[in-house]
């Protein structure tokens, strides 16, 4: 409890609504799946809550997850990683450099996905 906060939890809850705030558990969560690069933390049966604060929700999970390398058994129901680059990438690059998508994606892939270094060497190539 905070010092001179709220002393139950019925004025937490006045409280919290006076400062645009709402917190909601959210039943029935079967499996929270947090990936990064190269691991997934899977939480499986956790407790979600969701903290609305001014209309921007924040989502709290508790439980303890299972931690292992990307791609050691993703779940059934998640889709498929994208391959190559983000389509936003391609695009830009074939605007900018005025290339076909197949060299787009040749000039990402040899310029590790930096599109500005990638319409560079294009047009390096081009003035050559």
């Amino acid at each position: 409890m905070l010092p001179g906060g709220p002393r139950n939890q019925r004025q937490m809850e006045q409280m919290m609504r006076r400062l645009g705030m709402s917190s909601e558990a959210l039943p029935g969560v079967e499996e929270v799946v947090i990936r990064t690069p190269t691991k997934e933390h899977v939480f499986r049966a956790p407790e979600v809550t969701v903290l609305t604060i001014q209309g921007v929700r924040t989502y709290q999970v508790v439980g303890t997850p299972e931690v292992r390398p990307r791609g050691a058994g993703p779940s059934a129901s998640a889709p498929a990683a994208p391959t190559g680059p983000p389509d936003e990438d391609v695009r830009l690059v074939m605007e900018q450099a005025n290339v076909a998508r197949e060299e787009a994606v040749e000039a990402l892939a040899a310029a590790h996905g930096e599109p500005a270094e990638a319409i560079l060497q294009i047009l390096t190539r081009r003035g050559s």
